[in-house]
């Protein structure tokens, strides 16, 4: 069921910008959200410079993302601390318990996240009528890409009556989202068994038949590999890499700059006749050198994938590629 907070201040205050951006920004997406049946969705997203944070709304708790401005600072001033949650209860009346806060630190190339709590508290938002199990206290990542919200439409939309290979997979929404509009298969892969766990409660979820829509825990790098062996060919493959990984789980270290080049040359030679891949990176860095593929049609449609909730056009990059 679909559950949107009232707001308990409708009018403007004069002495809080935070306050009015945030009631604004509410007031203009939730007739967007309760159209497109969506309840996880960004309200701020560090529109104000004096308050570096973003907070996303899921189905009435709020997850605020603290940017810190160095790896020593990782904790919010007391006083913004304060500022955004007096603000939360004031517009929504929502309890401290419901707002919960994480900090993104600028870190050193190599070094990994690590899991925060084992809180197990899980629960169900929609995204355009679709579940999907979310989880705002035990990782830095809530277990769904809130700005591959368009992207996933796109594949969805591309995926109808085909089939789709889902390479980083994360938590499988992309293959979920396209198994619910007609995929007649979805291959997920990641190399982590949480997150594939989590993918498989999210097709329970949507009741989805997980014959047609195998998990496959695997590094994605030699997967492509042992794949490229096999008869499996596929319409659609949506590539979502890490900037950078060293999990113990992988025999090298992994870097996008470096590596995206075999991994798209991987992935055309599984591709059927017309087929397509979807390539994304979060990567502000990265440099695509399209004369690597010179019989490839190389599409940026990065503009396309960018939801309105979020403001900053570099959240991420995305491609369409296909053999001309």
């Amino acid at each position: 069921m679909m559950h949107f907070l009232p707001l308990l201040e409708n009018g403007e205050d004069k002495t809080s910008p935070l306050k009015n951006r945030i009631r604004k920004n509410y007031q203009h997406l939730r007739k967007w959200a309760k159209k497109t049946e969506t309840n996880a969705f960004r309200i701020y997203d560090k529109d104000i410079k004096e308050y570096p944070v973003a907070i996303d709304f899921y189905d009435g708790r709020f997850s605020v993302h603290y940017f810190a401005g160095s790896r020593e600072e990782e904790e919010p001033k007391e006083e913004l601390y304060h500022l955004v949650m007096d603000t939360l209860k004031s517009l929504f009346n929502v309890k401290e318990e419901d707002v919960y806060w994480r900090t993104r630190i600028k870190r050193e190339e190599k070094e990994q996240y690590s899991k925060a709590e084992d809180s197990q508290e899980f629960f169900a938002v929609l995204e355009h009528g679709v579940k999907f199990k979310v989880n705002l206290r035990d990782y830095l990542d809530t277990g769904l890409f809130l700005d591959h919200r368009e992207t996933r439409q796109l594949v969805a939309k591309e995926s109808e009556g085909k089939s789709l290979l889902n390479l980083f997979a994360y938590t499988g929404a992309f293959s979920v989202q396209a198994a619910v509009a007609g995929a007649t298969s979805t291959k997920t892969v990641d190399m982590s068994n949480t997150y594939l766990e989590w993918a498989y409660d999210n097709f329970l979820l949507n009741n989805l038949p997980l014959e047609s829509n195998t998990l496959v825990r695997e590094d994605c790098l030699k997967f492509l590999e042992s794949e490229s062996h096999s008869k499996n060919r596929y319409d659609v493959i949506v590539i979502d890499p890490p900037t950078i990984s060293r999990s113990k789980k992988m025999d090298q270290f992994f870097d996008i700059q470096i590596d995206y080049i075999f991994l798209l040359s991987s992935a055309l030679q599984l591709l059927k006749e017309n087929g397509v891949i979807f390539f994304s990176t979060n990567s502000r860095k990265f440099t695509f050198d399209v004369t690597q593929f010179p019989n490839c049609s190389i599409m940026d449609i990065s503009k396309k994938t960018i939801p309105m909730d979020f403001h900053s056009a570099k959240i991420h990059r995305c491609w369409k590629i296909s053999v001309c």
